[in-house]
């Protein structure tokens, strides 16, 4: 799988908040997130909204540091409870955020928390962000969820290599993904050549495309492989099947975060 281009992944955060704003329109605000507890649908949406304007803040200024969220307009969120206010906010702080993105291009050079510093690692982030965050409120609205083949094969990198970087930055949990001959086997049934063996060495766990047998693979339709994998899904769900030792899955998903 190759990455999205940068203009692809700015297209995408745009798309998917409209899709998130759509999820949005007529549901309880309310509700509790399931996938989220601690979070209402509306807290939810305040979360997605407040990190595009906070990335949106870094991107145009440019920043070398990290930027403190009171130094970050409106990331609060719109006042009160009008639903109208709050679709507005997104669209507003996505179409803000885009627009910084566009104009640094992907190699602009700015503060991130991880392993470039480049706006194409924020590009990236956002999408992800914003797509699995509307898998969330699609739960919570009780409505259906659909992703671009592309898009969640890339999800599905992206978190590859966030948890490596936790690995490797010494998160406790993520440090016990190692320990060889032991491997998990990602197989979408419906999109050719998706497919992801990660592999437990004896310091840390390495993937790469391949059909192999291993400890246990997970086969299913790509988008729910995705969701199954950032713990979006329960493994036990009967849109997805589980061959092998699934003790090792639910210890990968007990264990893979962003630390």
């Amino acid at each position: 799988m190759t990455l999205l281009s940068h203009d692809r992944y700015c297209d995408e955060i745009l798309a998917q908040t409209d899709a998130l704003r759509a999820v949005l329109t007529g549901a309880d605000l309310g509700a509790t997130v399931p996938t989220c507890p601690d979070w209402s649908l509306r807290e939810l949406a305040v979360h997605v909204g407040g990190a595009h304007r906070w990335v949106g803040e870094i991107v145009r200024t440019r920043a070398a540091d990290d930027v403190p969220e009171d130094r970050v307009p409106g990331i609060e969120g719109p006042v009160g409870d009008d639903p109208a206010a709050l679709d507005a906010w997104l669209a507003e702080g996505a179409a803000a955020t885009v627009d910084a993105l566009r104009k640094a291009g992907p190699d602009a050079e700015v503060w991130t928390w991880a392993w470039e510093r480049r706006t194409a690692f924020w590009a990236r982030r956002m999408t992800h962000e914003t797509v699995v965050h509307r898998a969330d409120a699609a739960l919570a609205a009780r409505v259906p969820y659909t992703v671009d083949a592309d898009v969640a094969a890339d999800t599905i990198e992206e978190w590859l290599r966030i948890v490596s970087f936790s690995q490797q930055g010494g998160d406790p949990e993520a440090a016990e993904l190692r320990g060889g001959a032991r491997s998990l086997h990602l197989h979408a049934t419906d999109v050719p050549g998706a497919e992801w063996l990660i592999e437990f060495g004896e310091d840390r766990f390495t993937w790469r495309h391949a059909h192999e047998k291993a400890t246990v693979a997970l086969r299913g339709p790509l988008t729910d492989l995705m969701l199954v994998f950032n713990r979006r899904l329960a493994r036990t769900s009967q849109r997805v099947e589980v061959l092998g030792d699934a003790a090792l899955l639910d210890f990968w998903l007990d264990r893979s975060s962003f630390g």
